[in-house]
């Protein structure tokens, strides 16, 4: 058991209203004025602006409650219970592996604190081309800053780990610009398993901040419970219906949840709240609901060094170069940003798609091993269409997203990048993720055999932690399902606040992105309610 105070139990003890939904042995009915399906970085920013505001909250989730004595940095533990589908979700072609959290707080429970504003060129193309004419630079900074002061989010000045060190050297070589990434942390003991869940309560995720205020002001969460349907009543939502799940999250139970709201907020992602509306046949007359739904599709390079690189220790990403954004247009070829993941070694090896000996022996170098992954920014050309959430036959989700040309002319432009990069930090080996892929000694014998690769679904390994996009923001419903605080076009009081408000994928990790949009949006809906002004977060 750790040994750093645990909030859920203290709360506990003061009275906090936490129902575990797998334990139920009859159906429960609730009521509250606003109801928020999903717990990551949309619906806590939500539920925490909501109940400062005076409001009763409901709060929804259907992962597990994991707290601090949880945490215990072991991949076997983390991936099945702290991700959606054990860490195995994929898309319908299985061609990308997408890592999303499931368990209260979200993805922000687990990702590895990465904290970028809206890049400027995203929010220009969305003004342009989606009418959000209040999201500018200048009238989301407050916003941001908010945000930055709720969640200490910080530089990272200490000194980057031997992996993150690999991409500075290398773009100081070639002459790329870098920086150092601010991460929204207090405290931190710097030790490289973010993506485990944190056990000493650095990591400044829903699951320490905004939840616990608001279970201290009154708000109820339930969670091991799917929110199955929107209890519709023409252009209004009355409540929500869900199912209880089993204690591993993985089958309904026989209880159900009934949830009535004269509001409702989804905040379920942009995988889950797509689906939830779908599941719902909520008014979509002109089929955008799951559309544009998008990915960081994301490219991976593995490098032996001469020294050690012990990439699972210290903190997981503190460098990045957006070199590759800024060399094109945002609608001309795909750019992509480039980082270092932190890595264990269960994620290293499947990741290097490498068998038999050729796996064994890369294996062994492990302490050697650095890796590279470029984020790349889709949605900005005519090429770049993103992906289509459906339903499979048991009513769950999943993402079809097929890569286009577009697409993979990027995937091999990263690896090439990133490969040459590596080489020029003082790789002795370096390899992409690709099924065909042999290890090479020279950036010039690299280049080459990357050349010869096919660029194949389940060929060139891709994979993605970042969805976003499918109930998109815009002022004309007949190219949006939201308008640009939040309000779903054709059900009145029906906000979405979480990711899938993105028209298209920010280009940058999307956290900070939702924070400070989420927190102008459920501030919003804070004066709509109350008619107050709106409570500040910090």
């Amino acid at each position: 058991m750790s040994k750093f105070t645990d909030p859920y139990v203290e709360g506990l003890a003061r009275g906090w209203q936490i129902v575990d939904a797998s334990a139920l042995t009859g159906d429960r009915q609730l009521e509250a004025d606003v109801v928020i399906v999903g717990t990551g970085a949309g619906g806590g920013v939500t539920a925490e602006t909501l109940c400062k505001a005076g409001l009763k909250v409901v709060l929804l989730e259907e992962g597990p409650l994991k707290t601090t004595r949880d945490f215990k940095m072991r991949e076997s533990e983390a991936y099945p219970s702290l991700y959606q589908e054990s860490a195995a979700r994929q898309t319908k072609d299985k061609g990308i592996s997408i890592l999303q959290g499931r368990t209260v707080g979200g993805s922000t429970t687990v990702n590895w604190t990465s904290s970028f504003r809206t890049p400027p060129d995203t929010l220009t193309f969305w003004q342009k081309n989606f009418g959000l004419k209040d999201h500018t630079v200048e009238q989301l900074q407050p916003w941001f800053e908010m945000m930055e002061r709720r969640l200490h989010v910080q530089d990272w000045l200490t000194a980057p780990n031997a992996n993150n060190n690999v991409l500075k050297v290398g773009a100081e070589k070639l002459g790329i610009s870098w920086g150092h990434i601010r991460r929204n942390i207090n405290g931190c003991w710097n030790l490289g398993y973010c993506g485990m869940g944190c056990p000493t309560n650095a990591k400044q995720s829903m699951l320490i901040t905004t939840i616990p205020f608001a279970l201290q002001h009154g708000a109820t969460l339930v969670h091991h419970v799917r929110a199955h349907h929107l209890l519709l009543d023409g252009d209004r939502v009355l409540g929500v219906e869900c199912q209880a799940m089993d204690q591993a999250g993985v089958r309904p139970g026989s209880a159900r949840v009934k949830v009535k709201a004269p509001h409702v907020v989804l905040s379920a992602g942009a995988i889950g709240s797509p689906a939830l509306l779908l599941r719902s046949k909520a008014p979509d007359p002109y089929k955008l609901v799951g559309s544009r739904t998008f990915l960081h599709p994301t490219t991976i390079s593995m490098a032996t060094m001469p020294g050690k690189i012990d990439a699972s220790s210290g903190a997981p990403q503190s460098l990045y170069s957006d070199h590759f954004l800024h060399t094109q247009p945002v609608d001309g070829d795909i750019g992509f940003k480039i980082e270092v993941p932190p890595l264990h070694p269960l994620l290293a090896s499947i990741n290097v798609m490498a068998s038999g000996e050729q796996h064994a022996q890369f294996m062994s170098q492990f302490q050697h091993v650095n890796a590279m992954l470029s984020l790349l920014r889709d949605g900005f050309h005519p090429q770049s269409t993103g992906g289509q959430v459906e339903l499979r036959s048991d009513d769950t989700p999943v993402l079809d997203y097929k890569i286009s040309e577009y697409v993979w002319q990027g995937v091999r432009h990263s690896l090439l990048a990133m490969g040459e990069m590596q080489f020029a930090a003082g790789a002795t080996m370096a390899m992409p993720a690709h099924d065909q892929a042999t290890p090479q000694t020279s950036f010039a014998a690299y280049k080459k055999a990357l050349e010869a690769l096919p660029m194949e679904v389940l060929r060139s390994r891709v994979v993605s932690a970042h969805v976003m996009g499918g109930c998109r923001m815009g002022s004309d419903p007949k190219n949006a399902v939201i308008n640009a605080d939040g309000q779903h076009h054709h059900l009145r009081n029906l906000h979405v606040i979480d990711g899938s408000m993105f028209p298209t994928s920010i280009g940058a990790n999307p956290q900070l992105s939702i924070y400070g949009i989420a927190a102008r949006n459920a501030a919003k809906l804070a004066v709509q309610l109350t008619g107050k002004p709106a409570p500040a977060l910090a």
